[in-house]
């Protein structure tokens, strides 16, 4: 069976089993208080600000507001909070969110620790808790949860994408440096076995922790390994910081390469093209793709004077996603919500045909990018170029091969 007849069998499974265990709950429990509130916990200022950050915040009080701030007679609130790149802060905030305010979903724009967290803490609850920000396919295999989706992108995507193009074009020899933590070995793990898959070696590695500011000891390890590819399994301000200064060691003109693992439209601007140009990257979402696409981006710029990343637009998407689920359902409990969730396709600015699997992966088009030479652009904003569309069921991890729990196997 192929890939593509799995996936659509997997759809079909769920969308029949949401009508068995989605059902009933819509006509006997009813919502649940008297509102519904949405808690988005994000990095405000730290090395992930930028792309997600308020950023996340604005996304999903926009998706609110144009919902109509009500759904099923109650009203809609939206409390936020800084997670302040600390695991017990976020799993002290969200506890606090469910037992005394009310808190029904929880959409996150923090690292995959945090979100790692949160899952476990929306089994305990049962809470539906969407992973935006975060990228560890964990999230999906062995820490997956009932109530949990992985909206945006995860490291085996973008490993999919963006190693395989490099290794295709003739880096076949890679040195890493990767963010010492959850999401950095995720993606660095990913990353190796789509080089190693197709020919390739990783000669070596060296883990920085996270807002590390000065990569320059690691930089040099990666110069004398001569290694063809440095591959950046990290993000956010570390890989600008990295960029940066990679530029400054002369890497790239000693004939050396950068792989950006996880480039978001926040880091092309940071970089400014001069830096950036002809870097490759893989993404979920870019504001200048199509008409949906800038629509929803000239709103979002209204309210923000930027360009919204692939986290922001996910989150507003993954908002109207769970609001209609409870208008649908009558209810607001998050067995009937998530089955909903998973049962119905999300068609919009973000998505096309996306289907939520068993195991809470969103599976949606991912898409080759690539950053503009200054010449290239004709504005502010106008800073990368898509390579080519990487169809859902190639980006992501198969069903089949999925460690969650919770997902029956044939």
């Amino acid at each position: 069976m192929t890939s593509l007849k799995r996936y659509r069998s997997w759809c079909a499974a769920a969308a029949g089993f949401a009508l068995i265990a989605g059902a009933a709950p819509a006509s006997t429990q009813g919502m649940s208080g008297d509102k519904v509130a949405i808690g988005a916990i994000v990095d405000m200022t730290g090395v992930y600000s930028r792309h997600g950050g308020p950023g996340v915040i604005t996304a999903v009080q926009m998706a609110v507001e144009d919902f109509g701030s009500q759904v099923n007679g109650k009203p809609i609130t939206v409390v936020s909070a800084d997670y302040q790149a600390k695991v017990d802060v976020t799993s002290g905030i969200a506890r606090r969110w469910m037992d005394t305010e009310g808190v029904d979903m929880i959409v996150e724009s923090t690292d995959s620790a945090s979100a790692l967290a949160l899952f476990r803490l929306g089994a305990e609850k049962k809470r539906v808790i969407i992973g935006a920000g975060s990228a560890t396919t964990a999230l999906t295999n062995d820490g997956c949860m009932p109530y949990g989706i992985h909206y945006v992108y995860d490291t085996y995507a973008l490993a999919t994408g963006t190693g395989a193009a490099i290794v295709q074009e003739g880096g076949k020899n890679w040195y890493f440096i990767t963010a010492d933590y959850a999401f950095g070995h995720a993606l660095e793990a990913d990353t190796s076995r789509v080089v190693e898959s197709l020919g390739g070696k990783v000669l070596g590695r060296a883990r920085a922790p996270l807002a590390t500011t000065d990569f320059s000891s690691y930089l040099l390890q990666a110069q004398s390994s001569k290694a063809q590819v440095i591959g950046l399994a990290n993000a956010g301000l570390d890989f600008v910081n990295s960029v940066k200064q990679a530029s400054e060691f002369g890497i790239t003109q000693g004939g050396q390469s950068l792989a950006a693992m996880l480039v978001f439209i926040t880091d092309v601007k940071a970089l400014g093209l001069k830096v950036a140009q002809g870097l490759k990257f893989t993404t979920g979402y870019y504001w200048d793709r199509d008409d949906a696409s800038r629509a929803f981006a000239k709103k979002y710029f209204a309210k923000t004077n930027a360009q919204p990343s692939m986290v922001q637009a996910g989150a507003y998407s993954a908002t109207m996603h769970y609001l209609n689920a409870i208008k649908a359902t009558g209810t607001d409990d998050a067995e009937a919500v998530s089955n909903w969730m998973k049962a119905n396709p999300i068609n919009d600015f973000f998505a096309q045909n996306g289907k939520i699997r068993p195991d809470g992966r969103m599976v949606h088009d991912m898409y080759l990018a690539e950053a503009k030479k200054p010449a290239e652009s004709k504005g502010e904003w106008d800073l990368m170029k898509i390579l080519r569309t990487i169809p859902g069921d190639e980006a992501y991890k198969p069903l089949a091969q999925s460690t969650c729990p919770h997902v029956k196997k044939s």
